[in-house]
């Protein structure tokens, strides 16, 4: 391949489309959460994936699989977690099992939190698709991203 090569081209073309589409998508959530709740989209998803842990076998999280989940390195992720933990919004423990691991769980505020602005999230993400979808180059990939499933 070569830098003018057509398959390239569109191979950079629809990353940039895709870059495209996440950049309005976060920026529009981000002004929503902000306004709304006082949170960062950064801050949501942390919230939102330490909610879902359990007390099962692998239930609670490592902070490198928590900053894998949220997209940040694993010092932007204890930051991230401190800053939380400081709003009262989480809290860590030691893990019973090995005093050398330590866990973060969300505190009912930051459940609260969250249950309140898991529809502002769900409002802004359909308004950005929305918006997308108008656009000719993102329209592909906002259907793309609406035939998603979770895996069950």
């Amino acid at each position: 391949m070569t830098a003018t090569d057509p398959a390239l081209t569109a191979l950079a073309q629809g990353w940039c489309a895709l870059s495209l589409l996440h950049g309005r998508i976060e920026a529009h959530i981000e002004r929503a959460l902000q306004a709304g709740h006082d949170l960062s989209v950064r801050e949501y998803s942390l919230l939102d994936v330490l909610s879902r842990q359990h007390d099962g076998e692998g239930g609670h999280l490592q902070m490198k699989q928590v900053a894998d989940a949220v997209v940040l390195s694993q010092s932007a992720t204890t930051r991230l977690v401190t800053r939380l933990e400081d709003r009262g919004l989480l809290s860590r423990y030691l893990c019973p099992t090995d005093r050398r691991g330590i866990y973060t769980d969300v505190t009912p505020a930051g459940l609260q939190l969250l249950e309140e602005a898991r529809p502002t999230n769900e409002t802004a993400l359909r308004e950005a698709l929305d918006t997308a979808a108008h656009n000719p180059e993102l329209a592909p990939l906002v259907r793309a991203v609406e035939t998603l499933r979770t895996p069950a």
